[in-house]
């Protein structure tokens, strides 16, 4: 049976990539696993009294795009947090945010641009299903490096106008998953203004939003709207983060009318709407600061216990926005791969190389000499991780 050659090309994912390269290699001391981006901090306190009272919607279909009060909640959250007047018309309800990124582009990238194949734009490192999107739709993905001279935001501007001629969609995560840089107002007015100059749409991943240092990140939508300029960007955000709740499956999308209208007509084809039960919690969440608030606070504990430990690192920029800490190899070490299994032999520890986020470009890997730590677990248990680590891999800094 023949098989699509349009996935041939795609790394093995981070995390079975990740278990192959430690196999066989037995912890050097407690494991303290710090990959995966999954909250641990505690779930909002309505979460079980608001599913249970609404148990019996398990046996109703729900509504596809979002019932009327999850979109309603939904557009009061963008209006209180970035000021935002956005009509239910154009917000859809999305099972976390992957699902809308990658759906995305079905529904909005064309065939053809200028009478060529497209070009998708993707930030180098960056979150996968950007890549597999672009393979979707038969697009060419173009990496554009986010690396420490760029400030970990990709340059779409220094691209040859011959790309953005053919680019139908530029990705951005905001704050950066993996390096938790944050794009400024400056550098989104930037970005939106040359995706009108070029006719590309901008895809906003903004599901570390509320998960920040000092201020929160401007949000892209708002931005273009300002502009006057709202049909440039679909925006995603989910539940996940935010509100501590990965398994609930709960996000949204929100741009302009002819945009959402689009991604809805083909979620009625093939998506699968959220329970009701789960539209109902989600709603409350989206309603809610309070548990927003103190997880934020947590973070930001965990921030400043970052800065403790590794501020003296040669190379260490301290996180921004979410909850990922992107540290650099030692040359003695040598690259990402090399940290990871010295990190597991030697102390126990479990991070991700780099160098499974990004793709080989004309430079090389620009995850290659980078680790990626994740800041989920409580305080006193990532003061202790970060402690080992730093020991392991950085000789006491």
């Amino acid at each position: 049976m023949a098989i699509p050659e349009r996935f041939s090309n795609l790394p093995d994912y981070a995390f079975p990539r990740l278990r192959k390269l430690l196999a066989g290699i037995e912890p050097g001391g407690d494991p303290l696993i710090l990959t995966i981006g999954e909250p641990r901090h505690a779930l909002p306190d309505f979460v079980g009294p608001v599913m249970a009272e609404s148990i019996a919607d398990f046996g109703k279909y729900p509504a596809n795009e979002g019932t009327a009060e999850l979109l309603a909640a939904i557009s009061g959250w963008l209006q209180r947090r970035h000021g935002l007047d956005v009509a239910p018309e154009r917000i859809m309800a999305l099972n976390g945010t992957r699902e809308g990124l990658f759906n995305a582009a079905l529904a909005l990238a064309p065939e053809r641009k200028n009478g060529q194949r497209p070009a998708i734009l993707v930030p180098n490192p960056f979150y996968q299903v950007y890549a597999v999107a672009a393979a979707a739709v038969g697009a060419e993905p173009v990496f554009v490096p986010a690396a420490p001279e760029t400030g970990h935001l990709p340059r779409f501007a220094d691209l040859p106008a011959a790309v953005l001629e053919r680019a139908t969609v530029a990705y951005l995560c905001s704050p950066a998953n993996p390096q938790g840089s944050i794009a400024s107002e400056d550098y989104l007015e930037e970005l939106i203004a040359l995706a009108e100059r070029h006719d590309f749409l901008v895809f906003a991943d903004e599901c570390y939003s509320e998960i920040w240092r000092d201020a929160p990140p401007p949000g892209a939508l708002a931005v273009a709207t300002r502009m006057g300029l709202p049909d440039r960007v679909v925006m995603f955000n989910s539940l996940s983060k935010r509100s501590n709740l990965p398994g609930l499956r709960s996000g949204f999308a929100a741009g302009g009318v002819e945009q959402i209208a689009q991604m809805r007509r083909l979620r009625s084809y093939a998506g699968a709407p959220l329970p009701l039960p789960v539209q109902r919690v989600s709603a409350m969440a989206w309603g809610d600061e309070g548990h927003v608030e103190a997880s934020r606070a947590l973070y930001q504990q965990k921030y400043a216990i970052a800065d403790r430990v590794l501020g003296n690192v040669p190379g260490y920029q301290p996180v921004q926005g979410g909850f990922f800490l992107w540290l650099p190899v030692p040359d003695s070490v040598g690259t990402g791969e090399d940290a990871a299994k010295k990190l597991w032999a030697e102390a126990g520890i479990q991070v991700l190389p780099g160098a499974y986020l990004a793709r080989d470009g004309q430079a090389g890997n620009p995850g290659r000499n980078f680790i990626r730590v994740a800041l989920v677990a409580p305080a006193e248990q990532t003061e202790a991780a970060l402690n080992r680590l730093k020991n392991c891999l950085y000789q006491g800094g």
